[in-house]
């Protein structure tokens, strides 16, 4: 009854949610959780940060470095119904090749379920899961440039269905010490469906390409960033002819003329920021927003936080 409630409600509050677009679209959309409560924090999004974060070499290869050797981080989310997912991520420099690897195993468990036939008669039960094996490798090419690839095996068991997919990301980072700034332009999920759930009936894959921004302020324990998602694809908007949104960017009443536009290109965007307290930074607070997230998970003529992290 847990799960059935679970899976009725969503359909009995479809008519009041504005619907998605994105996600749900391709196989193996779960490679897009965030990957560590940090990242969730500033939006789900977070591809232009060096720092000793392991978890960040999943996000962009690029921002492997040296900082990032023997560093060992592991994560896991409990959420409704039974459904866990989690990361574990280990880094490591290597002198020789003047380049850090990264190793992490991604996971989601969707909990048990119960096998009935057609008439609804109980016959067993069985489960769902999904895992991502990780390897990436980060190297600084010139003083200010820095390149990093992944490669990422993808299995998916949906009870007697199965399956699997090579995917790789690619991206590079520019950054200047001296001016506190970060630029990256990230490749995400490109790749083959090695084998599909039915035969014959390959599904795309949930490819993006991103460009992020970080700089922190000069007189200000302050850092900030700016992602531009979906570079590969302008419109993100879901046309449904039976909707008539009145509500525009943070809950304001909309007005006419020109909101598609505007509404579409601030899904594309993610904004985040951390204050950063103490002399080795170990007192963080965080914040995010996703516009994308904000007009899919908002319920029509209520008022709330979504969107905000």
């Amino acid at each position: 009854m847990k799960k059935l409630t679970l899976l009725t409600l969503p359909l009995l509050l479809a008519s009041n949610l504005a619907a998605q677009v994105v996600g749900g679209d391709n196989v193996f959309e779960f490679l897009n959780l965030p990957v560590s409560p940090r990242i969730t924090a500033l939006g789900g999004q977070l591809i232009s940060v060096r720092d000793d974060d392991v978890n960040l070499g999943y996000a962009a290869p690029s921002l492997l470095n040296p900082a990032m050797d023997r560093q060992l981080s592991f994560s896991h989310d409990f959420m409704l119904g039974g459904i866990a997912q989690g990361y574990v991520a280990y880094g490591h420099y290597f002198q020789p090749w003047d380049a850090t690897l990264h190793a992490g195993l991604r996971y989601i468990t969707y909990g048990d379920f119960d096998l009935t036939d057609e008439t609804g008669e109980v016959l067993g039960s069985f489960d769902a899961a999904e895992y991502a094996l990780t390897l990436g490798l980060g190297k600084q090419l010139y003083e200010r440039l820095s390149v990093g690839a992944n490669l990422k095996v993808v299995s998916s068991r949906l009870e007697s269905y199965n399956a699997f997919g090579l995917l790789g990301d690619l991206s590079a980072t520019f950054h200047d010490t001296t001016s506190r700034l970060h630029i990256t332009l990230l490749l995400r999920h490109f790749g083959y469906q090695l084998s599909s759930y039915t035969p014959g009936n390959r599904e795309p894959l949930p490819f993006e390409m991103q460009l992020g921004l970080s700089k922190r302020l000069e007189h200000l324990p302050f850092r900030f960033s700016i992602i531009y998602r979906y570079l590969d694809r302008w419109n993100i908007l879901y046309d449904d002819p039976n909707s008539d949104e009145t509500t525009f960017f943070l809950g304001e009443p909309a007005t006419t003329g020109g909101n598609d536009f505007l509404d579409n290109l601030f899904r594309h965007f993610v904004f985040n920021g951390e204050f950063l307290f103490g002399k080795l930074d170990n007192f963080k607070v965080r914040f995010g927003y996703s516009h994308l997230r904000q007009r899919e998970l908002t319920v029509r003529n209520l008022r709330s936080l979504a969107g905000f992290s």
